[in-house]
């Protein structure tokens, strides 16, 4: 490495280190325009204070949900072919669907049509007939788990749409084990609003409401009575099992006023193929009630009075402002995949994050000002040179992790203490290795040039490693382990910038200046 720097590198590595400056500055002042960005570094749950949650994916649920949609489509196929059935039943403990044949002699036809039924995944299912003449569609457990892990994806995603449409800031939400998600919301110390929204499966359906006043209290196979949403006596009403149309064809919803009553409701827009099937539904069942059931929960039954044809709607149950903007914002966000429930609830005060905050600033700056004593005592000018290093290296942290709007927690802080430890090595290396260039009588020029060479294989070829190293412990790491991979991972990128360029900037620039005849190390 050649010991000269052209004004267009000075001036490169000189503005690297004031738009770092540049991008600090918003971590300490206050927004002076609401329309300019205005990007600062968020603290943790640890240091702000929040709420954090531990929720648990029902898979029980899962496999009923499954269980029934396949003893749905069980139904249909055997209606098709012309086949019978008797006693349909849904185990979810033994993961299966049981019926038996209308005839016995009708059993091997049965299996052959059954056995010919799409499957959502390869294997998912066997049917087989069993010894007392009942024939018997079992998941496999390979699919479950398969399905299972689906779920846990596609819950993490919607806890997050939901979530994000309250507006918290930087919500941390992570997998834990093979059920379970942990929901972590600095600043929100009232967290009742995020459980009900996350409380919710928001799994809404439109199904036609049994006329018959005698399955009222008696429904028959195929009919489920379901308790009515906003009601809290024990009224139920007789409601088809069967889906007429899914709450997954639903492409909008809002809260907004209702014109007849003036209270609260929910507009819903439906896609295509929701619409074109509300259509039919509707134009088939003039005169009937047709029930939207949410979460099992009837919301409205109303009388169908005509074709709608729109794919546009509204719902009404008694709805307030918050109701019906959570409601519409959990139909938005969609619907969970499988009940969530709380297994465990804290709320951290913003006085144990004030806490934190002085115990970490306080560690930071201790550790700090003893590196820059240190340096100064044991290499004069040269260690004054790596302290200014030191600090903008720092201020380059602060300002990617501020770019970034990155959450700063205490793990955070800690990794940008022991960055200051790798930055203060590096440059001990630099001094040292021109130090021993000096003691062999190498000229100063030499001895710097010399000293800088053999020392950046060694700087880069150990900060190599360390970053492999934390790039893998932030890639497979979770929560807290990922907050400290990250600080160091950006300590190291800039640890490399302000010892091989900036520190050796100041170095060349002082000797340019003054040509002395010995190096002060």
């Amino acid at each position: 490495m050649r010991m000269y720097y052209s004004r267009l590198k000075m001036a490169l590595v000189l503005g690297v280190c004031l738009a770092g400056l540049l991008l600090c500055l918003p971590n300490g002042l206050r927004k002076p325009v609401p329309s300019i960005p205005w990007r600062q570094v968020h603290l943790g749950l640890d240091l702000r204070g929040g709420s954090y949650l531990l929720m648990q994916i029902d898979l029980k649920s899962l496999t009923h949900d499954r269980l029934q949609a396949l003893a749905d489509n069980m139904r249909s196929t055997l209606l098709q072919a012309q086949l019978g059935y008797r006693n349909i039943t849904v185990d979810t403990d033994k993961s299966a669907v049981t019926f038996t044949p209308r005839v016995p002699s009708e059993t091997e036809a049965d299996l052959a049509v059954l056995r010919k039924m799409p499957q959502a995944a390869p294997h998912e299912f066997t049917v087989t007939a069993g010894p007392n003449g009942t024939i018997a569609l079992t998941l496999s457990p390979e699919a479950m788990e398969a399905r299972a892990r689906s779920a846990i994806a596609q819950s993490i995603e919607i806890v997050r749409r939901r979530i994000d449409g309250t507006g918290a800031i930087d919500p941390e939400i992570t997998r834990q084990g093979d059920d379970r998600i942990v929901v972590e919301l600095p600043g929100v110390s009232d967290p009742e609003r995020i459980k009900n929204l996350l409380g919710t499966t928001a799994k809404m359906t439109f199904r036609l409401v049994d006329a018959n006043p005698m399955h009222a209290s008696a429904p028959p196979p195929g009919v489920t009575l379901l308790p009515m949403y906003d009601s809290n006596d024990s009224t139920t009403l007789p409601v088809y099992d069967h889906v007429d149309v899914d709450g997954t064809s639903l492409t909008n919803a809002a809260a907004t006023i209702d014109s007849d009553s003036g209270g609260w409701a929910v507009a819903f827009s439906l896609d295509s193929t929701g619409a074109h099937a509300f259509s039919d539904i509707t134009r088939a069942h003039v005169g009937e009630r047709f029930a939207i059931v949410l979460d099992n929960k009837v919301v409205e039954a109303a009388v169908i009075r005509g074709p709608i044809t729109g794919g546009n709607g509204q719902i009404t149950g008694g709805f307030n402002k918050d109701s019906a903007t959570n409601l519409a914002l959990m139909l938005n966000a969609g619907a969970l995949p499988a009940p969530l429930t709380v297994v465990e609830q804290r709320t951290i005060g913003p006085s144990l994050g004030a806490a934190s905050i002085r115990a970490g600033m306080f560690s930071l700056a201790t550790g700090f000002v003893l590196v820059i004593v240190f340096m100064a005592l044991f290499y004069g000018r040269f260690g004054w040179y790596a302290n200014i290093a030191l600090l903008a290296n720092l201020v380059l942290m602060m300002a990617i992790l501020s770019l970034f709007e990155a959450t700063l927690t205490l793990p955070g802080m800690a990794g940008m203490l022991l960055t200051l430890g790798m930055a203060v090595d590096a440059n001990i290396l630099i001094n040292e290795r021109i130090r021993e260039e000096v003691a062999r009588g190498r000229s100063p020029l030499n001895a710097m040039q010399v000293g800088f060479e053999r020392a950046t294989s060694t700087i880069v070829d150990s900060n190599a490693t360390a970053l492999l190293a934390h790039v893998m412990l932030f890639v497979f790491g979770t929560g807290p382990v990922k907050g400290f991979a990250l600080t160091i991972t950006i300590g190291i990128v800039t640890t490399l910038f302000t010892t091989l360029f900036l520190s050796r900037l100041l170095m060349v620039r002082w000797y340019a200046l003054t040509r002395p005849a010995s190096l002060p190390v």
